[in-house]
């Protein structure tokens, strides 16, 4: 009996890592998005530019879209250096902010159709954090939030879809963050955008799954762009210690990741060992892309709560002990 539990058990480990490697380094067969148009928001910096650019590598004619007409300018000589066929590709760029008014966003992005052909993918990067405890953040800095992290990707993906579904086929990115999954200390506004895109995500994958229509949301870490350094400036103590913890990723890593799960169909894309343990704990009824990631999800989910327990205990230390050395200082003033 001993020896077959053993048996079990070293079979079970076997099976576990065989759906890691699967997990990291499989992706089945990708779509191919050759002449097909991709829209990127927030494609002047950050992830989406670095997403823009890899469409281009790919083949892809390009569309990105954000405010600042400088930046997308100057986006859009990089993304056209980077096309595959130069003599084919187009790279077009769109001054619109996307969470102010839904007719602008649909008339916009059904013009660009005209020009630039039916939208295969639609890639939704825009959005920004302003860090702060709930009682110091401006109501107006949460608005904002919502507006472009919520409201616009709401707003873009409502303008396109139907269309999507007439010609029986697309695929729609949504990048939320790791705060998706997690409530972060000085990030309470910021992490209800982000649940809030997981939610939409769910919904539209059950929604669309039946006209040939993907949902991919992706959850990366704290990434090395303009926006995160501005987020330095006004994040508290606790969190910029809690998010040492993790690192800081290259956003052309995000950018590959993101577009290889995209044209894969998965619904997660995550980077690094946090996104991986962070979305097998928390896949709960999200959907799932094939019967090995459920099954690794099923086995791993438990063991994964466990160590997530660490990881909250090491971040309410932190936030105890940035309490204590205040209260200490406050003594001594």
């Amino acid at each position: 009996m001993t020896a077959l539990l053993g048996v079990g058990l070293v079979t079970f480990v076997l099976v576990i890592v065989l759906l890691i490697l699967k997990h990291f380094f499989w992706t089945g067969r990708l779509k191919n998005v050759k002449n097909k148009h991709i829209v990127v928001t927030g494609g002047s910096s950050g992830i989406g530019k670095h997403v823009a650019i890899t469409a281009a590598k790919h083949g892809a004619n390009v569309t990105i879209i954000a405010r600042n007409v400088h930046k997308l300018e100057v986006a859009r000589k990089e993304i056209l250096n980077a096309r595959a066929n130069k003599d084919e590709q187009m790279v077009e760029h769109l001054s619109l902010d996307i969470g102010a008014n839904y007719e602008n966003v649909d008339k916009a992005l059904a013009d660009l159709e005209k020009t630039m052909g039916p939208i295969y993918m639609l890639i939704n990067c825009a959005g920004f954090a302003i860090p702060g405890k709930i009682e110091d953040l401006a109501v107006n800095s949460f608005h904002e939030m919502i507006n472009v992290n919520l409201v616009g990707t709401y707003y873009c993906i409502k303008a396109v879809v139907q269309r999507m579904k007439a010609a029986g086929e697309g695929a729609i990115v949504i990048t939320a963050s790791q705060a998706a999954f997690l409530g972060i200390y000085g990030l309470a506004a910021y992490t209800s955008t982000k649940f809030a895109l997981r939610g939409l995500a769910e919904s539209l994958a059950m929604e669309l799954r039946p006209y040939n229509i993907s949902v991919t949301l992706s959850l990366p870490p704290d990434t090395d762009t303009p926006g995160y350094a501005t987020e330095q400036l006004t994040k508290p103590l606790e969190t910029h210690l809690i998010s040492q913890t993790a690192g800081l990723v290259d956003p052309e890593v995000v950018a590959e990741k993101l577009f290889k799960d995209a044209r894969a169909g998965k619904f997660f894309s995550t980077v690094g060992q946090e996104g991986f343990i962070m979305m097998t704990l928390c896949a709960g009824m999200s959907p799932f892309t094939s019967i090995s990631e459920l099954l690794l999800q099923a086995s791993l989910m438990g063991l994964m709560r466990l160590v997530s327990a660490f990881y909250l205990v090491s971040f309410q230390r932190i936030i105890l002990n940035c309490m204590k050395t205040r209260d200490k200082n406050k003594k001594l003033e």
